[in-house]
């Protein structure tokens, strides 16, 4: 076993608890007043260190050190109360011995607020008295509310436990002996030396590794998801303590300060590992006081509140939590570096002594590796100095890592590491210009090669553009992951989708890559159309601008190059339009045509808006998503090709109609009164398949002209994967604003709205909601029930109030929605459009609704987006008289919905 670990030091103990008065204390009281006397000793220590940590916000390893202090000294008070006051013995016997371990963090000497306490108790047998005393201690400390995970074992039994669980050998690896018979901790910790650690550094060093490696997997196998968990996460405090077992258990090491002296860390890389450190354990404590519980998840309600106890201010283009969440993931990004360079280093000691961990083989011999070396599979390089000898060396050997798809070896991304600045000097270098553009526009595995380069801090300082996002968040609820993150996993989705193995999610755009005139236009577009986020201003236009900088010197020619710049310029224009436009207007094509103008950047803007929208995280993509962006394709890709935008409209609506009619095997006369029933629009909008269940709907509810009574369906819509509810119902002034305001009684949330009015007085309005989680209704008497809701309430006639507005979940408080109305006037050749932005609330839709229909607005099409915690909802609506709105109504209603936007 390794030497005890030096504890850090706290400053002042006394004022945060005086064991040997309160000692004083319990002796002269009555036992049953123990409980109360040991709880009033831990708040006063409590809130002295939460002081000490508000005037020193930064400094969190002083708090969790003075948090485990704290704790000792309790455990230790009650471990006497318990030992020499309830179960006293004046001279036991060998199996009654007692020796009070912390273990894991307690044994480490660092703890959050509200971290576990664990304790081992090592007896020499049992029976007699240490049940009782055990029994007695975990009571007291189970009565102050505290945490505890806790054993009772002898020697044997300890140490056949370490050899059979790997979780215990980690957490007996820090053991600390606490209190009590230091003689009996002092035999374990001989055997735990000799019997566990002793030859066995290899197979812990794997176990650890496959154990984080699975821990990523769980937590999203990303350091840079925007709610990280502080001590589980990718980049986390786990992983630094991961790093330091290691080098103790490999090594002996017994501090992290000791991995310098082990020649595992430099004296610069040992800083950055501890800079980590503090600051991470800053968060944790910060985090732990502010949720009043052992809360790891770094979520949105505790970000700001934490940048503002850490003293981060807003600067432009950057508010306090967008530089706090920055530098964590820094911080993150800082410990895995740290990884590789640590095992890199104890993978050469543990080699001289024949006893390296195992890593990959590589079988085959790679062509022209240009000076560079392989060490055991991996791409490394012959001496420290390699690099700097040619400096555009720096970024040939990512570039030959993904040519040859070859993983670096640690000594290399050391070495990358620690020579980033070499880019300085080459960001003019053609050759060097040329060797990114390979790994950028590399079909196998882009996204893990320029990971790397990222995590080397080479990416940033080649490109300093990217560089100024790199870590960098986006405070809202849409966005999970960084801006580098992000724009990353696009390119990798990019290539996926090259690849073919992503043909069956996305079949247009898999089969739209071979028709590309210059693949590497979409690359490149795909870096960077997030580049200029974080600066201030509308990213799109700065990102443009740098577009033009950046292309030439990558080698771009000027048509290239001007393609880039307006794929960047432009990259939201076609999600803006599928999403909260009514795509069977022919004026919304025709203004998207206008602004694409050519077939090839049609293609390109559809394959970049399809992997920017499955980049943003985990359920942003969906088939409904998918259809919609078909849809605008296609139709605007026959704009461009025929040159008019009406062209194949009628053709497509007999087609379908055409479809109906077999489908419904109807008489002649009843598909063509069907048929003429509803609008082109209602043919263009649904597919196929709801044709067939709306058609259904409105043959069984034998519906005629003068009939009354409402029918109302619902299905599951597997390409939304929400719940459809179609409404076929005598048309009334208010309809859609009832239909909104029952559903939203009901928690139900709608999600997308197609509204249709027959020519002779019906609507029929198809809707996709979600439950008040998020999901879709299941079948049976959830949908049956909703169903009888809406009749209930269209029967009635009346407009039912919305709910009252639910208040702003704490997770969501902290988000600024800025609520805007924009009132389109040319967007559509018959109706006004109407866009409302404003956060995202139960009945927020019904309440528009309502307001729509008090002021007689007839409604024609709505269109409801959600971004995280903001909602875009857009309406074409018309005067009572069919007519778009003059100025003075618009300027009305734009009034009254900002009123409702900005109380919502």
């Amino acid at each position: 076993m390794t030497d005890q670990p030096r504890l850090p030091a706290v400053a002042n103990r006394r004022a945060i608890l005086d064991r040997r008065a309160i000692a004083d204390r319990l002796a002269a009281a009555a036992p049953e007043e123990a409980g109360a006397i040991l709880a009033a000793a831990l708040a006063a220590g409590r809130e002295e260190i939460g002081e000490r940590l508000a005037a020193h916000p930064s400094n969190g390893r002083t708090a969790a050190a003075a948090y485990a202090f704290l704790a000792d000294q309790v455990v230790r008070l009650a471990f006497d109360h318990a030992a020499l006051r309830l179960h006293p013995t004046s001279n036991p016997a060998p199996a009654e011995r007692i020796a009070l371990v912390g273990v894991g963090g307690t044994g480490r000497g660092e703890l959050a607020p509200y971290s576990d306490i664990d304790l081992m108790l090592l007896v020499g047998g049992h029976g007699g008295t240490t049940e009782k005393v055990a029994e007695a201690l975990f009571y007291q400390l189970w009565d102050l509310k505290l945490k505890v995970g806790q054993s009772v074992r002898t020697v044997d039994e300890a140490i056949a436990s370490a050899k059979s669980d790997m979780t215990i050998r980690t957490a007996l690896l820090e053991s600390r002996w606490l209190w009590g018979e230091r003689p009996l901790f002092d035999a374990f910790e001989q055997r735990f030396a000799r019997e566990i650690v002793k030859g066995h550094a290899a197979e812990f060093v794997a176990a650890k590794m496959a154990e984080r490696d699975e821990r990523h997997r769980k937590m999203g196998d990303s350091r840079y998801v925007v709610e990280p968990n502080v001590k589980d996460g990718k980049g986390g405090l786990r992983d630094l303590h991961t790093l330091y077992w290691i080098a103790r258990f490999a090594l002996g090491a017994s501090s992290p300060r000791d991995m310098v002296a082990k020649g595992l860390l430099s004296e610069a890389e040992f800083a950055r590992f501890d800079r980590a450190e503090r600051f991470f354990w800053a968060v944790r404590c910060h985090l732990h006081r502010l949720a009043g519980r052992a809360e790891e998840r770094l979520g949105f309600e505790y970000q700001p509140r934490i940048a503002t106890a850490m003293r981060y201010a807003d600067r432009p283009g950057k508010s306090a939590v967008e530089r706090f969440m920055q530098f964590y993931f820094l911080q993150a990004k800082t410990v895995g570096d740290l990884t590789g360079v640590l095992l890199a280093q104890l993978d050469e000691q543990l080699g001289k002594k024949g006893r390296r961990f195992a890593l990959p083989t590589f079988t085959r011999k790679p062509r022209h590796l240009n000076g560079f070396t392989i060490d055991r599979g991996r791409l490394s390089i012959p001496s420290d100095d390699f690099l700097a000898e040619r400096p555009t060396r720096l970024i040939e050997l990512f570039a030959l890592a993904a040519r040859e798809g070859l993983e670096l070896h640690p000594k290399a991304m050391r070495a990358a590491t620690a020579q980033a600045r070499l880019a300085d000097t080459i960001r003019d270098d053609p050759e060097a210009n040329a060797l990114f553009l390979s790994v950028l526009t590399d079909i196998k595995a882009p996204d893990t090669v320029l990971r790397w380069m990222n995590e080397a801090g080479v990416f940033g300082r080649f490109m300093p553009d990217f560089g100024r996002v790199v870590a960098q968040m986006q405070f809202d609820m849409y966005h999970h992951y960084t801006v580098d993150e992000h724009s990353i996993r696009a390119i990798g989705l990019l290539a996926a989708i090259e690849r073919g193995e992503m043909a069956k999610d996305h079949p247009l755009s898999s089969a739209l890559f071979r028709q590309l005139e210059s693949r590497r236009t979409l690359y490149v577009a795909v870096l960077l159309h997030d580049i200029a986020k974080g600066r201030g201003g509308d990213h799109s236009e700065l990102g443009e601008a740098i577009a033009y900088e950046l292309c030439p010197r990558l080698g771009l020619d000027e048509g290239e190059t001007e393609t880039v710049a307006w794929l960047v310029r432009h990259h939201l224009l076609m999600s803006r339009i599928a999403f909260r436009r009514d795509l069977t207007d022919p004026k919304t094509i025709d203004d998207f045509v206008h602004v694409v103008q050519s077939p090839e950047r049609l293609r390109l803007l559809v394959m970049l808006t399809v992997v920017d929208i499955r980049a943003v995280g985990p359920g942003t993509w969906n088939e409904w998503k998918r259809q919609l962006l078909k849809t605008l394709y296609e139709a605007a890709e026959e704009r461009l090709r025929l040159g008019h935008v009406q062209h194949g409209r009628r053709e497509r609506v007999a087609e379908r109609q055409a479809a109906l009619d077999e489908a419904m095997g109807w008489t002649r006369a009843a598909a063509k009164a069907h048929a003429r029933r509803l609008p082109d629009s209602y043919w263009l909008a649904e597919q196929p398949a709801l044709h067939h269940a709306n058609a259904l709907q409105v043959a069984t509810a034998g519906a005629r002209l003068g009939e009354t009574r409402p029918s109302v369906e619902a299905a599951p819509d597997p390409d939304s994967g929400a719940t459809r509810l179609s409404v076929f119902a005598p048309d009334r002034p208010g309809l859609f604003a009832a239909i909104s305001a029952a559903l939203a009684r009901a928690g139900a949330n709608i999600i997308d709205a197609r509204i249709h009015t027959t020519r002779d007085g019906f609507a029929l309005d198809n809707l996709l909601v979600l439950n008040g989680q998020g999901r879709a209704y299941a079948e049976g008497r959830q949908t049956a029930r909703l169903a009888e809701t809406i009749e209930r309430v269209l029967a009635d006639g009346q407009v039912p109030q919305p709910p009252p507005p639910l208040r702003v979940p704490q997770r969501e408080e902290h988000f600024q929605i800025a609520p805007r109305v924009l009132v389109a006037e040319n967007a559509s050749n018959k109706t006004t459009v109407v866009e409302v932005n404003a956060r995202d609330r139960q009945g927020l839709l019904a309440r528009l609704a309502r307001t729509l229909a008090d002021r007689s607005v007839s409604l024609h099409s709505a269109h409801i987006a959600t971004y995280g915690e903001k909602a875009v909802d857009v309406f074409y609506v018309t005067d009572a008289e069919g007519r778009k709105l003059g100025e003075a109504a618009s300027a009305q209603l734009r009034e009254a919905l900002l009123e409702v936007a900005r109380t919502h």
